[in-house]
């Protein structure tokens, strides 16, 4: 399925395919725990480090998307899981995101 990662330090948001779930997402990010945070109606997640806001230094590259809290590293969106568990490919086009991504 196609999802986007956000890299706060390359200041990028690029596509990747994911086949393994939720298990490669936290191989992605670099994350022991993984949370995430609905960004719109259409159903498209933010997964993210759940420790990024303990981890956090100053100076670290961080963004967000909309009003949700700022995260610190790399996050992924994903759309939603269906209803036999399976994540699905993200809603969102990747012009209509990266106007929602801001790079801090």
């Amino acid at each position: 399925m196609n999802v986007y990662l956000i890299d706060p330090t390359a200041r990028e948001i690029r596509s990747l395919e994911l086949t393994e779930g939720t298990m490669q997402i936290a191989t992605f990010i670099g994350a022991k725990h993984v949370d995430f945070d609905e960004i719109d109606d259409g159903g498209d997640r933010l997964y993210f480090d759940e420790d990024c806001f303990i981890k956090a230094k100053p100076g670290d590259a961080r963004f967000k998307v909309d009003n949700l809290a700022p995260v610190s590293g790399v996050g992924i969106i994903c759309g939603t899981v269906s209803p036999d568990g399976v994540l699905q490919s993200v809603q969102n086009d990747l012009a209509s995101l990266t106007k929602r991504v801001q790079f801090l």
